[in-house]
């Protein structure tokens, strides 16, 4: 079978001759001809047999009635809408759909959060017929009164297991309210579980043609898997610059599972010698698009990422990646061991674990339905820096009684009458006398008498300043007040 045999338009046949398409794919095959004549599709295909142009190139031919080459928006309005969980994902969709739509004039666009909305505004309000867009970002825009979805014809979900995940449904749910009930619907991705499988139903109009070319949530035969084993979590570090340097490789993706880990590793390689970056979700979309333009151009050697950049990626004949961290989800490992061995070429997929991990390795096995290959990992020196680091901590421990001991410190002796270990600690004594005054009880002074206020006779003992102070305060009396007969005082005398 030949991509002639599916009646596309000549425009759009002399773009897929560009490309250098010459053989549809096993999902192509099943799905574009469904597709064309409007039914809906639920596809399953393994990562990177062309699922993007399965649903694309077919949309294409559907919306060739209402190519024109006017200016008016008016005349262009969002006819197709593609939905992607990722920005890195909407971008290389859009980046396909441009290359399929070529020749052909139909507008197309992105939309997708970390960016200025301005330049996405300025897109939309000049008319598309095709929009790519992250759910967050698109309902920004219908918020803000940028772009009206009342046209759509086409509602398409790319990973549609992520976007049906619960974190994406209530997002999703406001935009299918937005779109009209006559439409088709689109749903594909590389793993399908059954409450995915059934949710997605109630987003179909139709029953949706079921098209699985492949078992399900299986990996590509031609991508070979293989599980090294290390003793703990440290050595992993030392692991993957030894498999980057032994092996030769000069592009390839390591997956963590945390973004402050890959920071931490494509450092760590850095120091290495080994020219690597980090993309995950605490980057600006400007830097993340920098650094995956620098590894598909050669310049960055190794990536790490998070799944941020698991779904969706067709970086041109990605010879391995590695699994730094085994996933969570057992469907993520399906997704990214996908980024290598794409269009028919071969491709490893290594992973990296402890002893700690065998759980999440269990799960894989089950979810793929095959035994993965286990290997020990041996790097030289890694064992050894860790015997070095542990004697370090014990010398440290020693120098560290050493010095107590040289400053003369010991420990309380105890009583055999299990007094208080406080017991021998005695408060030091202040150099500042205590004033009296505070530790006297209170004594009220009668108020003197003239003689006691003249002058002191010799061989007396002349008081403290403190003590005149007080007697002085306390011999200060206020005279009596009168008060007015009115409030029971007595009368005034007329005298």
């Amino acid at each position: 079978m030949s991509f002639d045999s599916f009646g596309l338009h000549p425009d759009l046949m002399r773009a897929i001759a560009e490309v250098g398409y010459t053989t549809p794919t096993p999902i192509q095959a099943q799905a574009i001809p469904v597709i064309v004549g409007g039914g809906d599709v639920m596809g399953a295909a393994q990562t990177g047999t062309g699922k993007t142009a399965a649903f694309t190139l077919p949309i294409l031919q559907r919306l060739m009635p209402h190519a024109n080459t006017s200016a008016s928006p008016a005349r262009h309005p969002v006819r197709a809408l593609m939905l992607a969980p990722t920005r890195e994902l909407a971008d290389q969709i859009a980046q396909n759909v441009g290359q399929y739509a070529k020749y052909v004039p139909l507008r197309s666009t992105v939309v997708f959060g970390g960016v200025d909305m301005n330049p996405q505004t300025a897109a939309l309000r000049s008319g598309v017929e095709i929009l790519i867009a992250t759910p967050g970002r698109l309902l920004d825009h219908v918020q803000q009164k940028t772009v009206s979805l009342g046209s759509v014809s086409v509602l398409v979900l790319d990973e549609a297991d992520r976007m049906l995940d619960m974190g994406f449904l209530p997002d999703l749910q406001r935009i299918v309210n937005l779109l009209p009930k006559a439409r088709q619907s689109l749903l594909f991705s590389a793993t399908f579980s059954p409450e995915i499988r059934k949710l997605a139903k109630t987003f179909l109009n139709d029953t949706p043609t079921v098209i699985e070319v492949a078992a399900r949530n299986a990996t590509a035969e031609n991508v070979t898997q293989i599980v090294y084993t290390v003793d703990r979590a440290e050595a992993k570090r030392a692991a993957v610059a030894h498999l980057v340097k032994s092996l030769g490789l000069k592009q390839v993706i390591v997956f963590t599972n945390t973004k402050i880990g890959a920071s931490r590793l494509a450092r760590e390689l850095q120091r290495e010698g080994i020219p690597a970056d980090a993309i995950h979700g605490d980057k600006s979309q400007g830097e993340r698009l920098a650094t995956l333009e620098k590894f598909k151009k050669g310049e960055v050697e190794v990536m790490v990422a998070t799944d941020v950049a698991a779904r969706g990626l067709d970086i041109a004949e990605l010879p391995a990646v590695i699994n730094y961290d085994l996933p969570y989800a057992p469907e993520d490992y399906v997704h990214r061991i996908g980024r290598t061995g794409r269009a028919g070429a071969s491709g490893t997929a290594m992973s990296l674990m402890t002893p700690e991990d065998q759980r999440l390795l269990t799960d894989i096995e089950k979810l793929v339905k095959k035994t993965i290959v286990r290997e020990a990992l041996v790097v030289s020196g890694s064992s050894n820096r860790g015997e070095r680091s542990g004697s370090g901590g014990e010398r440290r421990g020693e120098r560290r009684s050493d010095t107590r001991g040289d400053r003369g410190w010991k420990e309380p002796e105890r009583s055999s009458s299990r007094a208080s270990p406080y017991a021998t600690l005695a408060t030091p004594k202040s150099a500042v006398p205590a004033d009296p005054i505070f530790s006297q009880p209170y004594q009220s002074k009668a108020v003197p008498s003239e003689e006691s206020s003249a002058a002191p006779s010799p061989g007396t003992t002349t008081a403290s300043p403190r003590a005149s102070v007080r007697a002085g305060l306390s011999s200060i009396r206020r005279a009596p007040k009168s008060v007015p007969a009115i409030l029971g005082g007595k009368p005034k005398s007329s005298t």
